[in-house]
């Protein structure tokens, strides 16, 4: 018999930040968390913390995977993906 392959595409992933104030990401397929200071995103390289101040999503699209935001970035990390079911707003209305 046969063996089906199952052909998995990853998504692009990219990030561009300018001047530590503006944060442009895609690739982006759920918003774990947020607030002011600490935003968690899981992105097609895993999952994505960014840490700062004053931080605020100006944009998410998720059929396109594109996130924007603004504020003052201290750091970026990457960590393995601990995506959960239903995402964000999933946990949120359990």
């Amino acid at each position: 018999m046969p063996v089906e392959e199952k052909n998995v595409v990853q998504k692009k992933h990219s990030l561009i930040l300018e001047n530590r104030k503006n944060l442009s990401l895609s690739g982006v397929s759920d918003v774990a968390g947020f607030d002011e200071n600490t935003v968690t995103l899981i992105t097609e390289a895993g999952e994505l913390s960014v840490k700062g101040s004053n931080l605020h999503i100006n944009k998410f699209s998720v059929e396109t995977g594109e996130l924007s935001l603004d504020g003052c970035v201290d750091s970026l990390l990457y960590s393995e993906s601990k995506q959960q079911e239903g995402g964000f707003f999933g946990r949120l209305f359990r």
